[in-house]
C-alpha cells in the first residue's frame, strides 16, 4: 500500500480553498510545479483524476468531491492536535501568517512586526497583501489586520491605536504658478493622480469637514493602484495624491510634498488586528497578541 505525506493531501485540500494551483502555492510556500506533481502523484497512486483542469480554471471532478469531504475533518483534527502541541512550547517558533491590506502592512511592519521578529527570532512571519476581503480562517491565516470597521463581528479584535489619517500631497513646485486648493472642488482643476481599487473601481476621494461630506471622482493624466507608484508621481510633479499619511509623512517633512486640505481629512478608523477564538493557540501566536496589546497600550 502507498504511504502518502501531509502534503499531498495538504495541496489538494489547498487547491479547493484557494481556487487555483498557483494561488495554493502560493499560500503553501512551494513553487506551482511541485504543487502540481504533488497532486498528480496522489492522483496516480489513487488511479482516480481528483481536479479538472483547463488554462482557466479548476474544479473537483465527482471523485475528488467525494475525496475531499472525507479528508477534510481529518485533516482539521490533524492540525488540532498539531495547534496543541505548538501550544505546550515554551518558546516561540514556527511560522505565524497573517493577512493584511498593503496600506495596514506598512502601518505595522515598524513598530510591530520588526520588533516581535527582534524578540523572536525562531519564529518566521508570512506576511499576505491583497486589497479584497478574505475569511482568514478558511484562507489559512493565523492573524487579519484591518480597520476596525471591516473585522468581522464574530472575531476578536485588538485595536493598535495609532491615528489614521488620509494625507492629500502633491509637489511644491505644482503650485509655482497655481493657487493651493482650499475646498476640495477645487482640485476638479488641478491634474490629479487617479487610483484604482482591488476590485477594479476607480477611487473616488472622500473628504468631511463640520458635517459636510463629499466624494470626488478627479482627473488626471494617470490611473494607478499601488501607493508607491503614486508616491513616486506625486513626488515628479505629475498631479496631487491621495495617500495613506503614514505613507508620505517623510515626504512632507522633508518638503519633498506639501499638503493641503489637512481641514478637510478627519481620523479614519484604527487599524486592529483580529482572529477566531483559539482555545489552543502556540506560542508564537500567544507573543505576538500579546505585543499587539503593548503596542496598543504605548508601551513600545
Amino acid at each position: 500500500m502507498a504511504r502518502h505525506s501531509l502534503i499531498e493531501l495538504e495541496a489538494v485540500l489547498a487547491i479547493v480553498r484557494c481556487g487555483s494551483f498557483r494561488a495554493a502555492a502560493l499560500e503553501l510556500g512551494m513553487s506551482t510545479t511541485a504543487t502540481s506533481n504533488a497532486v498528480q502523484k496522489l492522483e496516480r497512486e489513487l488511479a482516480v483524476r481528483l481536479f479538472n483542469r483547463t488554462t482557466r480554471s479548476v474544479s473537483l471532478t465527482y471523485a475528488g468531491r467525494i475525496f475531499v469531504a472525507q479528508i477534510k475533518p481529518a485533516f482539521e483534527g490533524i492540525q488540532k492536535a498539531m495547534d496543541i502541541a505548538r501550544s505546550q512550547q515554551e518558546a516561540p517558533s514556527g511560522t505565524l501568517r497573517i493577512n493584511a491590506f498593503a496600506t495596514a502592512a506598512r502601518e505595522i511592519m515598524a513598530p510591530l512586526v520588526l520588533t516581535y521578529l527582534e524578540r523572536y527570532p525562531q519564529v518566521h512571519v508570512d506576511i499576505v497583501t491583497e486589497g479584497r476581503l478574505v475569511d482568514v480562517v478558511a484562507a489559512g491565516f493565523d492573524l487579519g489586520v484591518r480597520a476596525k470597521d471591516l473585522v468581522p463581528s464574530d472575531a476578536i479584535a485588538i485595536p493598535l491605536g495609532q491615528e489614521r489619517r488620509i494625507a492629500v500631497a502633491a509637489s511644491p513646485a505644482l503650485f509655482d504658478d497655481k493657487a493651493i486648493p482650499q475646498v476640495p472642488q477645487e482640485l476638479m482643476t488641478y491634474p490629479c493622480l487617479r487610483g484604482r481599487l482591488p476590485n477594479g473601481a476607480l477611487l473616488r476621494w472622500r473628504f468631511a469637514k463640520g458635517g459636510d461630506e463629499m466624494q470626488l471622482d478627479v482627473d488626471g493624466p494617470i490611473t494607478l493602484d499601488e501607493a508607491s507608484l503614486a508616491r513616486i508621481a506625486a513626488i515628479n510633479g505629475v498631479g496631487i495624491g491621495y495617500f495613506m499619511e503614514s505613507d508620505v509623512r517623510e515626504d512632507i517633512a522633508a518638503g519633498r510634498l506639501v499638503r493641503i486640505l489637512e481641514d478637510w481629512t478627519p481620523p479614519l478608523a484604527p487599524l486592529c488586528l483580529y482572529y477566531s477564538n483559539r482555545r489552543n493557540s502556540s506560542a508564537a501566536f500567544q507573543a505576538f497578541t500579546m505585543l499587539a496589546r503593548e503596542c496598543a497600550a504605548g508601551r513600545l
